[in-house]
């Protein structure tokens, strides 16, 4: 989807430049953006620091970039004509694949950064045919040449055969000590070509991020493409018909910068004043209110939620507190879906729905952070979709909600196409772990030769089930790897599953929270892994708790919590031994009726242990 309108340029539009970094995570995409920054002036020595465009305590704790981010940088080229340069900065990891194809419908062109001692991973392939399909001019750089272990040559001759590179058009950077920055500079110039629009026509602007403030209302990230807006024109949302008078406009340089107006092929932000990011819908398109545009620019698919879990705070008289909670980060974070559900075992919550696991646990230490939550997340799952006996469809996110097995004619389970690239010593380590979890292999190819036998790297793709990579899946890989390996994933599609509900009970009382959606043909194994696991997880009461595994009603596996006991006859050193047995009696009958009285607390490991738990 590339952004082109009718009519020519007019001579500032030929000097604007729209781009985007992109890389597998760690590669090196914030750091080369603060290079940048730093050599075209757009922040001055003092304020500068690491990972400027970085902006969340989250994405600086863990070094990766969550959200998009754009900054407006102004640079002398060589030939001495002035250029305006909208960088958008992306994230690396799988789960935020969607803020990177955002972004890339916002540019022309796009660099990007290969680590110089890693060469091609999963997540640069998944990239680059992004860029491509948008038809964006790319700009390969060779990044990190300083570290000991480099190997620029060998990983320039990847993007050579693996991606189609000419050899001349591969460029040779290191971010951290800033060489060869200039040229990127230079060639962000001569190979991305200007934006195409038209300065006189009707203003349209696609939104391709938003974000909340609590002075200025929602501020919609926009690219322009045909006219301009200023502050306080009529405007309207063509898709959602919601309509507006920007407080400001402005561009980020990399803090908000209030400028007169935007202008078309300009990036930059309005302040609409609007109360919600679901008012300003991501992929829409701005317009005047009046004698404004009639076509739309192509939008974006909304993201689609695909791992789904309970939150659930630990004291229920937070609920209020947590509903609040999701209302403010939803402001900020347009993908996170949630509404209200109760569980018998943990009162109310929410069911939350997450584009990734990473996505969860970010969304889960905001929450926990930013609002002094603590909170109880039960095990995640993903979407079903269920064909009933009665003809109807609908579609399952939580356990509880599978109907019974005599109510099912079909099960369709999300599969998803894994690209991982390994070297070729590990393959079959690979191989195994994948099909061990009801994966099939698919394509095989060589990224390079290596040095040594066992050295050459390959990319390898199969289709898995997403249920089966949800919880460690990517811990597994990384640890059967020696850390080598890279993964990549995308949703490939539906297909059926013969699948169970396995219930748990505790203490003879089920606890919802710890149902779990198994395979049919493993459900009894599964009962019996859980149940071991959650005695060694559930505290020893004064009583003994059995802890039980169902199907359908029917037991499949039992373990029970020792009662801790008291030495009640300790004391007695001597005489009747009707003593003793009085003692113990009455110590029976205080515990039995202690285990009808009694509640067992479930700790927060436990939830994660239902599928953790692998054969």
């Amino acid at each position: 989807m590339r952004l082109r309108a009718s009519r020519g340029y007019d001579d500032r539009v030929q000097h604007i430049r729209n781009f985007s970094i992109i890389a597998h995570i760690d590669h090196g995409k914030s750091t080369l953006a603060d290079r940048m920054l730093e050599h075209t002036g757009a922040v001055s020595d003092r304020e500068m620091r690491e990972q400027l465009l970085d902006q969340m305590d989250l994405e600086r704790e863990k070094g990766i970039t969550i959200k998009a981010q754009a900054v407006r940088m102004h640079y002398r080229a060589r030939a001495g004509a002035d250029y305006e340069l909208n960088l958008i900065d992306t994230p690396g990891h799988v789960d935020f694949a969607y803020e990177v194809s955002r972004a890339l419908a916002a540019c022309e062109g796009a660099v990007l950064v290969v680590d110089a001692a890693q060469g091609i991973q999963a997540q640069t392939l998944a990239n680059v045919y992004a860029a491509l399909d948008l038809d964006l001019a790319l700009i390969p750089v060779v990044n990190k040449i300083d570290l000991p272990a480099a190997d620029p040559d060998r990983v320039a001759r990847e993007l050579v055969d693996v991606v189609g590179f000419e050899p001349d058009q591969v460029l040779y950077a290191s971010a951290k000590s800033g060489e060869g920055i200039e040229s990127i500079l230079e060639a962000i110039v001569e190979r991305i070509p200007a934006p195409e629009g038209d300065p006189e026509a009707a203003p349209r602007a696609l939104v391709f991020d938003s974000k909340y403030d609590a002075y200025k209302g929602v501020l919609a990230y926009v690219r322009l493409v045909d006219g301009s807006v200023a502050a306080g024109q009529r405007l309207r949302l063509m898709q959602q018909g919601t309509r507006f008078e920007p407080i400001e406009v402005g561009a980020f340089r990399p803090d908000l910068d209030v400028q007169p107006r935007l202008e078309a092929g300009q990036v930059g932000y309005l302040a609409t004043g609007l109360k919600s990011v679901h008012e300003s819908r991501v992929g829409d398109t701005v317009t005047l209110d009046r004698r404004g545009a009639e076509q739309p620019l192509p939008g974006y698919r909304p993201a689609k939620p695909m791992v789904f879990a309970g939150i659930y705070p630990t004291d229920p008289n937070e609920y209020e507190e947590l509903r609040a909670a999701f209302e403010r980060l939803s402001l900020n974070d347009a993908s996170l879906v949630w509404q209200p559900e109760s569980s018998a075992a943990l009162g109310f919550g929410f069911r939350a729905g997450f584009l990734g696991l990473l996505h969860m646990e970010i969304v889960q230490e905001r929450l926990e952070r930013e609002f002094g939550l603590e909170l109880v997340a039960t095990a995640p799952s993903v979407e079903y979709e269920v064909s009933r006996s009665d003809g109807r469809e609908i579609v399952v996110d939580s356990p509880a909600d599978l109907p019974p097995p005599n109510e099912i004619r079909e099960v369709r389970e999300p599969w998803v196409r894994l690209a991982v690239t390994v070297p070729s010593r590990y393959l079959g380590a690979v191989m195994e772990l994948v099909t061990g979890r009801r994966g099939r292999h698919e394509r095989l190819e060589y990224l390079d030769h290596g040095g040594t036998e066992g050295d050459a790297r390959v990319l390898a793709e199969f289709l898995c089930p997403l249920a089966e990579i949800l919880v460690d899946f990517y811990d597994q890989l990384k640890s059967r790897t020696q850390g080598y390996a890279s993964l990549d994933y995308q949703i490939e599609g539906f297909e059926p599953a013969k699948v169970l509900r396995l219930d748990i009970l505790v203490n003879g009382e089920p606890v919802d929270a710890l149902s779990t959606i198994v395979q049919s043909e493993g459900a009894a194994a599964k009962g019996r892994q859980l149940t071991a696991a959650l005695k060694e997880l559930i505290p020893r009461q004064l009583f003994a708790v059995p802890i039980q595994a169902a199907v359908g009603g029917r037991i499949v596996a039992r373990e029970t919590v020792r009662a801790m006991r008291k030495n009640v006859i300790a004391k007695c050193y001597g005489g009747d031994v009707t003593r003793k047995r009085k003692l113990l009696e009455r110590q029976k009958a205080g515990k039995k009726r202690m285990k009808m009285l009694g509640s067992v607390e479930v700790p927060q490991e436990a939830f994660m242990a239902v599928l953790k738990l692998r054969e």
